[in-house]
């Protein structure tokens, strides 16, 4: 028969037919995909690799790396188990407690990777980059910690915590929220106190720039009604007095003369 078989490209024999090696490699391709499709991934990266080696085909080069995406997270899903991250983070704690913040780090990632929707290894690693002054990756942390469990209180606590240095306004807010969640909460209590001393004695200047970064503050900002009644005492500072009877806009007032957005004469 003067037909080829439709494996000839992949043996020795192809090269002997002198064939393309774009045809080469986009033979190969072909039966790496359908390698996928039957959900051996392992066998279709080999007949990928292969093609890419022939030719590195933009399309092909694009199927392969969606593959290795896949592959990675199956790799990812299977290595989860939860008793196990629960044994890396409790040795991460015992090198904490010994002060080995270092030699915690690792722990805790292990821990992450072996259950990485629960929120505590990520602030105690937080912790352990704060004692390291590695701000940056505990900033980073501290807002994962958030995302993943918005009620955790430790990841607001250890948030503020690096804030209140630089951003006692910022830091303010986050302490606020923690205090949401539990009102009694001493670290809490301190620190939103600590941070609007802090704010106060800021300069007029500096406490109004800094608020305007607060989402309270912005909100009530844009609340046309508050517009309205600030356009109104600052024309008529009489006025003011009748506005303030008012207690959500006495509220909303008294927040904008602390942060420094308004001041009284």
């Amino acid at each position: 028969s003067s037909g080829i078989n439709a494996e000839w490209p992949l043996r020795p024999g192809g090269r002997e037919y002198r064939a393309d090696y774009k045809h080469i490699s986009k033979a190969l391709a072909r039966v790496g995909k359908a390698y996928a499709k039957k959900d051996d991934l392992e066998q279709a990266q080999i007949y990928y690799d292969k093609a890419i080696t022939e030719h590195r085909d933009p399309t092909i080069l694009k199927e392969r790396s969606e593959l290795m995406k896949e592959i990675k997270e199956r790799e990812r899903l299977a290595y989860i188990d939860p008793a196990k991250s629960k044994e890396e983070k409790t040795k991460g704690n015992e090198q904490f407690k010994a002060g080995k913040y270092a030699d915690a780090i690792p722990f805790y990632t292990e821990a992450i990777k072996r259950n990485p929707k629960d929120c505590v290894p990520y602030s105690n690693r937080a912790a352990c980059y704060t004692k390291l002054m590695e701000f940056g990756l505990a900033m980073q942390d501290c807002d994962k910690c958030i995302e993943l469990d918005d009620k955790f209180i430790k990841g607001y606590l250890r948030k503020a915590a690096l804030l209140k240095i630089d951003n006692p306004q910022e830091a303010q807010t986050v302490y606020k929220k923690a205090l949401e969640l539990d009102g009694n909460n001493l670290e809490a209590k301190q620190g939103y106190q600590h941070c609007m001393s802090a704010v106060r004695s800021l300069p007029p200047e500096e406490r109004a720039k800094a608020a305007m970064n607060d989402p309270e503050i912005q909100n009530i900002l844009q609340d046309p009604a508050m517009q309205m009644i600030l356009e109104q005492m600052q024309k008529d500072p009489a006025a003011a007095q009748e506005h303030l009877k008012n207690p959500a806009v006495a509220e909303k007032f008294s927040k904008l003369v602390q942060s420094g957005i308004v001041s009284i004469r």
